[in-house]
Formats: C-alpha cells, structure tokens, sequence
C-alpha cells in the first residue's frame, strides 16, 4: 500500500505517555509541533491518573526519535505508535490503521533522512559513502510513501556532497552517478547536480556514463520541462549532454539519432514539449557563441558604427577571443574594388543602370537621414553597410564555432520534420538571435537551410513567418532579400520567397507595395535575368497601378520587354487591360445572378462576353466559386451589391475585395470558409454597411472589433 509523505496539521489525534507535559503535535520538516488534540483514549484509568496530559513545553526534534514501533502489547489501545524519546515514550493514537502505518512510515523515513544527512555531511572513507548512498537509493524506491521529496531528498543530499567535495576522482564521480542513476528516472536533478553533471560531459564526454545514464534524464527533461527560466542549469546540463554526444566518433550522426528519438518513428511527434525545448537550447548555446563579445560591448561596435562601417577601428582592444576583425585598409580598398566589380550586371542595359543608380542613392539617402540621429537603428538597418563594411568578419574561437556548428545543424534537422515545421517558424520569426550572429557570415549561411525549407513548404502558417512578426520590425524576408545582411546569392532565395508568397494569399497592393518601395530595384533585376515569378510581380505593380511615376512604369516595361517570357507576359497583360476597359464600358446589366454549380471558369467566361460597367448587384449564391474569382471581381468598379452564399470563397478573396471594390456596401459571406483572418481585412471597407457573418468561423472577438470599424 502507498502512503502520502506527512504534512504539516496532519496528527491530529494521540496518547501521551510520559513524566512531564505533553501534547499531540503536528509533522513539520524538523519538528513535532504542538496541536490541541480532539480525542484522547487510554488503556485503563490508572494509566490516565499516572500520564499527565496538556500542552506540550518543548517541541520534540526528529534527531531525538531514538524508535518508532506500532503499539502491539495486549489489550494496548488501536492504531497507536510508540515514539521513544531520552527519557520517556509519547504514545501516538491515529483514526484507522491507514492513518496509523502513514504516520509510522513518514516518521521513519523523517529519521533515517537526518541520519544519512549527518553521516554524508562528514564523509571520511569514500567506499563507505559510496555504500551509504546506494542504501540510501534503495530505501527512496522502497519507500511506501508517495511524495516528490522522497526521491528529490536523496538527490538534494548527494547534491550537496558533490559539492562540498572537489577532491573526488573520475572513477568516484561516475560511481556516484550510476548509483543515484534509479532515482532519476522518474525526478529531475537539483541545480546542483545539474552542474555537476555538466562538467562530467565537459570533461569526459566520451564516457559511457553519458550515454547510458545522461540519456534518459535528458529525455525526461525534454519532454516534461515547462519552463527553463524556473532552473536554466537544466537547460545548461541539456546543452553540454548534446556536446558531449558530438564529440563521439560519429559526431553528428549520433546527435541526429537522439533528435529523432525525441520526435517519434510516426509522422507526429507525441510529446508537445519536445520541440520548443530544444529551440530554447539552441538559442541559449548560440548565443552563448556571442556572449563574451556581447557582454564586451566597451570592444564591440554599436549599432550606428556598423552601419558606418566601424571607423572607429583604433579604439578596440585586441586578442578577444570571441572578436570583430578588420582588414587594412589595402585590403579594405581591394575589396571594395572586388565589390564594386561584382555589383556590375553581366548584361549592361539602360533600364538596369538606372535601377542600380536608383538602388544606391536611395540606400545613400537613408544613410545620411540618420546621421546625426540618436534614436537606434532598426536590426536590418544598422547591418545593410556599405561595401567596405562587407570585409568585415567576425570570428570565434575554436570551441564557440564547435559549438555553433553543432547547434545550427540541430535548427536544421528539425526544420526537416514536417510536424515540427510550423511551430519552429513561428518561434524563429521574431529572429531570436544577437546582432552579432547575424552580421557573422557563416551563422547567415548555415541558417539559410532552414529559411529555404521555411520558403519551400506550402503551408501558409509556415512561409508567412518569413515576414515580420508586425509593422515596423524586420523579418527574415527582408534580412534574405538583395541588400540584406544575410543576402549571399544573386536572389534566388528572395524570388523563392516571393513566389511562395504570391502563390498564399499575398497577393495584395500592400504586399507589392511594399516591394515596390524597398526592393523594386532586385525584382527589376531578378526580371531581366529570367526570374518568371518577378516577371509576374513587376506585371502585377503594373496591373494593380501601385506605380505612379511615368519614368519607372516606361522601364518596368522596358525591363519586361527584354527577356521572352517578360515579353510574353507583358502582351497578356495588355491584352487583360484591353478586356477590362471592354468590360468597365458604361453598358450591360445593373443585376446579375449565376446560375447554381458554376465555376471560377464559368464566372471568366460570362465577364468577357461583353460590358459590365453598369453592374451593382451580383449574385454566386450556391455556386462553386472559390477565392480565385476575385481576380475577376475586383475588375467591377460599379459593384455595390455581392452575394457569396454557401460558396467556397475564402479568406484571400476577401483580402483582394478589400483593396479593390472601394464601392461595395452590401456583402453575404453566410455559409462561407472564412475566417477571421480574412473577415479582418473587411475593415478598411468603409463603405460596407451590410455584412452577413451568419454560419462562418467568426470568433467573438473579431465580432466586436468588425463593430468598431463599420
């Protein structure tokens, strides 16, 4: 039978038996204290008359319990126990039996705790201790009692042997480890085992204690752990068990099979807590990579000198192990002459130098709109330097590269499991990582797996982390975009980015405005090499009129014009304008209803027969129309009146009808697969003043936020 560990006010209840006064008491973690008790039974009336009863005057310490006995004489009273004490004998009487074996077992263990406290406190022969410990191992497992501090005791009191004690050998260290290895299975090691055991990986890693003893405590805390902040030296004993596997012979072979052991054979991971503890590890070894340089900041540049190319070289202190290193400024001149030649397109075209004149004087005004200014710098802003500051490098010491290698391969491995995929881009959006890793070079170049893998995957909760986690922050969009610090391509991970984008529901005036103002010049570039997706966006800015100066429509177009497929695409988009000022004609009808079961197609087919300029209310009730319709809708300037009833029109539809029909006022959403991601957006829409919700995914929340809007 399993009993609850004694709490304080859980004796209620006793017979006392003793010369002097005495009382029942309560179990604390030192004492018997006084309590008033609400029974007394004695075994005869002689015994009452001779054992005075009443408050006790000193409270009895655990060390004092010389035994604890279950009463068993003759006609002795039930469920009593027998406390021997210097100089007399308190009688116990609990409710039931129950009762009685719980107090007897918590008492015991109280005793035999403070015994091996004392004995281990003094140890002087260490085969003895080492004795006294695995006794003390097998009474925590065979003890009846159940309670957290039955096992933490234990590790609490090795804890602190460990400690006290920096004389041991390798050979006492690992045999302490594998008798306390049992209580472990099932319990978390205190902070001070954890340190502990964080320089026994350090300093033999190579140990078969770490595989066979570190492994499932590791496991344990990686699946169980809530919150490292509450005790970072496990974070820190998880962070050097991963080290130490990789200094095994197969390195990284071996951290890749414990990764995979902690996601599962199946396709979903079982345990929740797996993934975000392992990220939260990573990101404490990496920027552990960075911390003495960080911590330095006295030698490091600040934000507005890396932005100016850190001229303020003579004032660093040299030999730092983790530092910033610059090259002479021969070697500054040859590279930005390298620069310089690199930046030149292979193809030289009218169009593509004046994108490039454009890009760098827009780039130098922004530079000297911020001199003087004392306010800091955005994150991307203060590592888009000039080309003299690309020659700077930054470099780590041999064990902090081991150690970011190590850690930037696990942030790859797991962006390689499609479950884990989503919330590790959500976790990684905000860019939880130093300045200093993302002016470092191969930190950016490593990473750029995982944004590809985050780019590549379909999922909308997965690439619509790649931007920024809200207005006025960088995402990792523009830190891998061309001009970005981490940009190490000619763009084609931005083009994949914009394509993956694009294909989702970005497909917005504010999503290619913003291309327009920040990165017009790449995508122009990107176009004239071929790129079909930024073929398709400069078509797009085009279409949309998110251009307005002449000159830059005149060379998009030109830029169109150079390569087939901007060619080709250019004449099918004159060719849709052709057919929407046929369709925006004044003329047609003013009311329009589609018959049940048509299509995206059919609705394509129908506009093109003829004008439609005069039409105000139209009808898809019931239809199979899809969010793909509202390329064609939103070509109806007139359009007052929409119903979507129990269609299959969604939430990137909606973002489109916002932007585009300024007009509408009456829109039936009933039955639809919207969101309130979509629903949102229908905020801009101040004309709107009739709005059917009724049967969608519409949450409270953005009930009354659409309320305040419309």
């Amino acid at each position: 039978m399993r009993y609850k560990l004694l709490q304080e006010g859980d004796i209620q209840v006793c017979v006392i038996r003793h010369p002097r006064t005495f009382l029942s008491k309560i179990l604390t973690s030192k004492f018997l204290r006084r309590w008033e008790p609400h029974h007394l039974t004695l075994a005869d009336n002689s015994v009452a008359s001779a054992t005075p009863t009443g408050y006790m005057e000193n409270s009895i310490s655990y060390s004092a319990i010389e035994d604890v006995q279950l009463l068993s004489w003759e006609n002795a009273p039930k469920y009593c126990l027998q406390l021997t004490i210097p100089g007399g004998t308190v009688l116990l009487q609990a409710a039931n039996s129950y009762l009685r074996d719980q107090w007897f077992h918590s008492l015991q263990w109280k005793k035999k705790i403070y015994k091996y406290k004392k004995v281990l406190s003094n140890p002087s022969r260490w085969e003895v201790v080492l004795k006294e410990i695995r006794t003390l191992v097998d009474m925590a497992l065979t003890s009846p009692l159940q309670d957290d501090s039955i096992h933490q005791a234990p590790l609490e009191i090795v804890s602190k042997l460990l400690s006290e004690n920096n004389n041991l050998t390798t050979q006492d260290h690992e045999s302490i480890i594998v008798a306390i290895a049992p209580l472990l299975e099932n319990n978390h090691p205190p902070p001070d085992l954890c340190e502990f055991f964080c320089k026994h990986c350090r300093e033999r890693p190579r140990s078969m204690v770490v595989i066979e003893v570190f492994t499932p405590v590791v496991q344990r805390i990686l699946k169980h752990n809530m919150d490292f902040g509450k005790c970072p030296r496990l974070r820190l004993f998880t962070q050097e068990y991963i080290l130490a596997l990789n200094e095994l012979n197969a390195g990284m072979e071996v951290v890749k099979k414990f990764i995979h052991s902690m996601h599962g054979p199946t396709g979903q991971c079982p345990h929740p807590r797996v993934l975000p503890n392992l990220v939260a590890v990573c990101l404490a070894a990496i920027y552990s990579c960075y911390e003495e340089f960080i911590n330095s900041r006295d030698n490091s540049p600040s934000l507005k000198e890396i932005r100016n190319g850190c001229q303020q070289q003579c004032d660093r202190k040299p030999n730092l192990p983790l530092r910033l290193l610059h090259t002479s400024p021969d070697l500054v001149s040859q590279e930005a002459t390298l620069t310089e030649s690199r930046l030149k397109p292979v193809i030289v075209t009218a169009s593509e130098i004046h994108v490039e004149v454009e890009r760098n004087n827009t780039a130098n005004q922004k530079m000297t709109a911020n001199v003087g200014n004392d306010s800091e710098p955005n994150l991307i802003d203060c590592l888009m330097v000039s080309p003299t500051c690309s020659t700077m490098s930054i470099e780590l010491s041999a064990q902090a590269d081991r150690i970011l290698g190590c850690y930037v391969e696990i942030l790859k491995m797991l962006s390689d499991y499609d479950d884990w995929r989503p919330a590790l881009a959500s976790l990684l959006q905000p860019i939880p990582f130093p300045k200093e890793a993302l002016a470092h070079e191969k930190f950016t170049k490593e990473l750029k797996y995982v944004i590809q893998r985050f780019a590549e995957d379909p999922r909308q909760e997965v690439h619509s982390c790649l931007l920024s986690v809200r207005a006025g922050k960088d995402g990792w969009f523009q830190l891998y975009s061309p001009g970005g610090v981490a940009c190490d391509d000619d763009g084609e991970l931005f083009a994949s980015m914009v394509h993956i984008l694009m294909g989702s529901c970005y497909k917005t005036k504010k999503f290619l405005l913003s291309l327009a103002e920040n990165k017009l010049g790449p995508c122009m570039l990107l176009a004239l090499r071929g790129n079909q997706t930024m073929v398709e966006i400069l078509c797009l800015m085009l279409e949309y009129n998110i251009i307005d100066n002449n000159d830059t429509q005149l060379q998009i177009i030109s830029t169109l014009e150079s390569t087939d497929v901007g060619k080709r695409m250019y004449e099918q988009l004159c060719d849709r304008q052709r057919e929407l000022k046929e369709l925006q004609r004044k003329g047609g009808p003013t009311r329009l209803t589609l018959p049940s079961k048509s299509t995206d197609a059919d609705l394509a087919r129908l506009l093109s027969s003829g004008s439609f300029g005069n039409l105000e209310n139209l009808s898809l009730a019931f239809t199979n129309v899809t969010s793909a319709c509202a390329e064609h809708l939103i070509k109806l300037p007139s359009l007052k009146q929409l119903n979507l009833w129990s269609t299959q029109f969604g939430d990137a539809g909606l973002r489109l009808l916002s932007e585009h029909l300024t007009m509408l006022q009456v829109l039936n959403l009933c039955e639809t697969p919207v969101t309130d991601a979509g629903l949102l957006a229908l905020s801009s829409m101040k004309s709107l003043c009739s709005l059917n919700m009724n049967s969608t995914k519409l949450s409270a929340d953005t009930y009354e936020d659409l309320k305040v809007f419309l």
